[in-house]
C-alpha cells in the first residue's frame, strides 16, 4: 500500500496554483477527491492547511495522502498540435511588450488561455511560439476569460513568474476593463461590493451573486451545487451613453474573481452586450435595425505593472475590431479624452 509521501515543489512550478500542481503530479486524483483531501487537512503545504487556489513557491513541500498515489491515472488526451507557422506569426504580431521577464500581448477574442472540456487549442499549447530567446516557453500568471480581449502578460522565467503572481494575488497590478452595456447604470459611477459564488461542476460551471451564507441572490442559480461566496468589487464610471440603451464602462477590478466584471455588470441592470450566459436575451443589443450584437463586448484595456524602483510599467491594448465597429454604431469615441480621464 502507497504511503504518506511529501513531495518538494521544483522550480518551474512557481506560481502553479496547488489544484493544477496535483493534476500535473497525480491525474488520476478527481477534483472531487481533492477538495475532500484538502478540506480534511490530509494534504498540507509545508505543514498547513492549504486551499486549491493557493500559488506554490520553488522549495515548498507538499504533504501527498495515500489516496493520491492510488487513484489511476484518466487516459491522456491527444497532444494538440504543433502550431502553424501563420498561427506563430499571428501570435507574434500580437505582442505588446516583452523584456527579459515578462512577455505581455493583446489577446484575440476567442482564443481561450488553458486547456479544458473541447479546447485543444489554446494559449498554452501555443507558449512555445512566444518563447523567442527565453530558455523556457513562457507561463500564465493571470486569466482572461475565452470571449475577453486585451491585454494578458506572461512571465518568461520562473523567478518572473512567482512575483508577478504575487502583484496580481495582491492586488497591486491595477486593471482597466472597457465594456458595453446594455442600459445606463445608475449612479454612472461608483463601486459594487458584492461576494459571489462559483456553481455547477466543468461545463455547468457558473458564478453567481451569494449572501453572506453562500446562498445565491438569484433563482437561475438554484439548480447548481453552490460552494461559498467570496468577496469581490469592482469600480466603475459611465464614460459615454447613447441615450438610454447603451453605455460604454470603465471598469477596475478591486479583487480577481472568475466572471467578476460579467456579474457585476448585471448586479448594476447593465447586462455586458453579447454576454448570452450571464444576461440572456437581456444582453441583445441591436445596434442597428437587424444588427444585433452577438460577441462579448469586454476588453481588458491596461494593466500597470510597479516595476522597480518605484516606477510602473503602463500596458495597453487597441480596442479589437468588433468592439470597434459597435462603438461607431453607438456614436462612441475610443479616442475621447474622457476615456483616460478615470480616478
Amino acid at each position: 500500500m502507497t504511503t504518506l509521501t511529501t513531495v518538494e515543489v521544483a522550480p518551474d512550478e512557481a506560481a502553479l496554483r496547488l489544484d493544477r500542481w496535483f493534476q500535473r503530479h497525480f491525474p488520476g486524483l478527481g477534483r472531487a477527491a481533492l477538495h475532500k483531501l484538502l478540506r480534511t487537512g490530509q494534504v498540507r503545504v509545508d505543514g498547513r492547511r492549504a486551499a486549491a487556489s493557493l500559488r506554490l513557491a520553488p522549495g515548498q513541500r507538499v504533504r501527498v495522502p495515500p489516496q493520491a498515489h492510488g487513484a489511476p491515472a484518466p487516459p491522456r488526451p491527444a497532444p494538440a498540435p504543433a502550431p502553424t507557422a501563420a498561427e506563430v506569426e499571428a501570435l507574434r504580431a500580437r505582442v505588446l511588450y516583452r523584456d527579459d521577464d515578462i512577455i505581455a500581448i493583446d489577446k484575440p477574442a476567442g482564443l481561450a488561455v488553458q486547456g479544458g472540456s473541447g479546447q485543444r487549442r489554446h494559449l498554452d499549447a501555443l507558449a512555445a511560439a512566444l518563447q523567442f530567446d527565453a530558455a523556457e516557453p513562457p507561463r500564465l500568471v493571470h486569466r482572461l476569460d475565452k470571449d475577453t480581449s486585451g491585454v494578458l502578460v506572461l512571465a518568461r522565467a520562473a523567478r518572473a513568474a512567482a512575483r508577478l503572481a504575487g502583484l496580481f494575488r495582491s492586488g497591486e497590478i491595477a486593471k482597466t476593463y472597457w465594456a458595453v452595456v446594455v442600459g445606463v447604470p445608475r449612479p454612472a459611477a461608483g463601486v459594487v461590493t458584492q461576494a459571489l459564488t462559483k456553481a455547477g461542476g466543468p461545463g455547468r460551471e457558473k458564478v453567481t451573486a451569494a449572501d453572506g451564507a453562500g446562498r445565491p441572490a438569484s433563482a437561475e442559480a438554484k439548480p447548481f451545487r453552490l460552494r461559498a461566496g467570496r468577496p469581490a468589487t469592482t469600480r466603475y464610471r459611465t464614460i459615454a451613453r447613447a441615450g438610454d440603451r447603451a453605455a460604454w464602462l470603465e471598469l477596475r477590478p478591486l479583487t480577481g474573481r472568475t466572471h467578476q466584471l460579467r456579474v457585476h455588470c448585471l448586479a448594476l441592470g447593465t447586462p455586458i452586450a453579447g454576454d448570452g450566459k450571464y444576461g440572456g436575451k437581456a444582453a441583445a443589443l441591436e445596434i442597428a435595425p437587424g444588427k444585433v450584437v452577438r460577441r462579448l463586448q469586454l476588453h481588458a484595456r491596461e494593466l500597470v505593472i510597479p516595476q522597480a524602483p518605484g516606477g510602473n510599467l503602463r500596458l495597453h491594448a487597441p480596442v479589437p475590431a468588433h468592439m470597434l465597429a459597435t462603438f461607431r454604431a453607438l456614436g462612441f469615441d475610443p479616442d475621447s479624452p474622457a476615456a483616460e480621464a478615470g480616478p
